[in-house]
């Protein structure tokens, strides 16, 4: 015998009875997005990146080497007379001026993350790189400064493991940021070492 309580399928839709009516055990669980608590990602710390000084340091560092450079080529087609010096000497400088205009992207392209049990440093435009250094392999953090960065003060934050390759160093960071960081490295490396 069928349900008084259940409308004939061919009638009005109106006589159906609304969800609000339906009572808690019959409303499905997924019918309120509101009632679904949000999942939390991973590693979902912000990237961070050097200071934004680090392009004057890369833009003289680019202008050294490409004067001197110039200079040596030209040296040779004066005192030499090869032709090819000077062709070479233009081409050295347009090839620097344009490395040199891209120098900003590249410096915004820098960054680092902590995560849980590494730090991923990122570089690169076109042929990015990223590294995960596992905390408990670092043997080495150590900060340098140039004379250049140093006048900004800015400095390199450089540490290394037992694989030669995984050598990573986090330019253009602000001195007490990098130190702190040393500190802060350290620490876990250690505390990792020691299994904790």
């Amino acid at each position: 015998m069928p349900d008084s309580d259940v409308p004939h399928p061919d009638a009005d839709p109106s006589a159906w009875p609304s969800p609000e009516a339906a009572g808690p055990e019959s409303s499905s669980p997924e019918a309120s997005a509101d009632d679904v608590p949000a999942v939390e990602a991973s590693g979902s710390e912000e990237w961070k990146r050097v200071s934004p000084k680090y392009v004057i340091v890369e833009v003289v560092g680019s202008l050294v080497g490409t004067a001197l450079f110039v200079a040596a080529f030209l040296v040779a087609y004066f005192l030499f007379d090869w032709w090819w010096a000077l062709w070479a000497a233009i081409a050295v400088g347009a090839i620097s001026l344009v490395t040199i205009a891209f120098e900003p992207r590249r410096v915004r392209s820098i960054g680092y993350r902590l995560r849980d049990d590494d730090l991923l440093f990122r570089r690169g435009i076109m042929y990015q790189r990223q590294v995960a250094v596992p905390y408990g392999r670092m043997q080495l953090v150590d900060v340098t400064r140039g004379p250049v960065a140093r006048a900004l003060g800015l400095a390199d934050l450089k540490f290394v493991t037992a694989a030669a390759a995984t050598a990573v160093s986090v330019p253009g960071l602000p001195i007490e940021d990098a130190e702190r960081l040393r500190d802060e490295l350290v620490a876990l490396a250690e505390s990792r070492r020691a299994g904790l």
